[in-house]
């Protein structure tokens, strides 16, 4: 193991020991379903660390994968022992890829509060998240970093939001977000283009705090986790919550036309073509 798994408690959490005296959840779903395993353990008191592992894919969530991790979110923000989360993926290639565009694309109601809840759009959330980003962040990916508050990233990872290119609809939260995080014409070269930025450039864009070694990008996400979760965890929680609670106020008053905007894009022939070019391993062709 490399990268993001070097570091020793993750090891020992991939082993299935203890770390710490605490046991080590594997969220695992039946295998027809094509889920990756959510792992999440303590590698020091009261930091929670979350690892994606579904490296084949770059830890791309399906919809019952990211059904799980809401339902995940909801329970460490009412865990008293948990004071600030790590967010990570496995392997090198992979923070997180986003939705799996080889699974279910439709978006009801219920597919939206599920996309909703696993990327924290439109919810408050009180706990500090910390991303070790370990690799390419993109699409939905994208959209889950951008739900955490400190971002820290190996050198090769790459970011973008690639929807457009597939003639998707970017509905997890990056066109009402990025404009406030990273200000206009940042948020408008990445959504428009879908082209991949490197981890200085986002650095640059000021999309993620810092870049390190890549054997050090989990311990330091830790490292900073211990800061947090030493300060006080009602105050810190206050702050995250009153920040999170504007964020997510203002997703829940574009959700309706984000959805409106959505259903206009898969109701277009396009979309067709996108998604089967994707599939294919193609450039889609736009012609009218």
């Amino acid at each position: 193991m490399q990268g993001a798994l070097r570091h020793p408690a993750v090891l020992r959490k991939m082993r299935g020991e203890n770390i710490n005296g605490a046991p080590v959840m594997s969220i695992r779903r039946p295998r027809e379903e094509r889920s990756l395993p959510i792992h999440v353990s303590q590698p020091v008191p009261t930091v929670t660390l979350v690892v994606l592992d579904n490296p084949a894919k770059r830890n791309a969530l399906s919809r019952s994968d990211m059904a799980e991790l809401g339902r995940l979110w909801d329970r460490l923000d009412q865990d008293p022992h948990c004071r600030a989360i790590v967010l990570t993926g496995t392997g090198e290639k992979g923070f997180c890829a986003g939705a799996d565009i080889g699974g279910d694309l439709s978006a009801a109601e219920e597919t939206a509060r599920i996309v909703n809840d696993a990327l924290l759009k439109t919810r408050a959330f009180s706990k500090p998240l910390i991303a070790a980003i370990n690799g390419d962040c993109a699409g939905g990916g994208l959209e889950l970093m951008l739900a955490t508050d400190i971002r820290i990233a190996a050198p090769h990872a790459r970011f973008g939001l690639p929807e457009v290119k597939w003639s998707i609809y970017p509905f997890g939260g990056s066109t009402v977000k990025l404009v406030q995080q990273i200000g206009y014409v940042h948020a408008m070269d990445l959504l428009l283009t879908a082209r991949l930025i490197d981890a200085e450039t986002a650095r640059a864009m000021a999309l993620i705090n810092r870049v390190v070694p890549v054997d050090q990008v989990l311990d330091d996400a830790i490292a900073t986790a211990k800061i947090i979760a030493s300060n006080s965890p009602v105050a810190v929680q206050a702050v995250r919550q009153q920040i999170s609670d504007c964020i997510a106020e203002h997703a829940r008053s574009r959700e309706p036309l984000e959805q409106a905007l959505g259903d206009k894009v898969r109701a277009s022939p396009w979309f067709a073509e996108g998604v089967a070019a994707f599939r294919e391993k193609r450039t889609p062709r736009y012609d009218d």
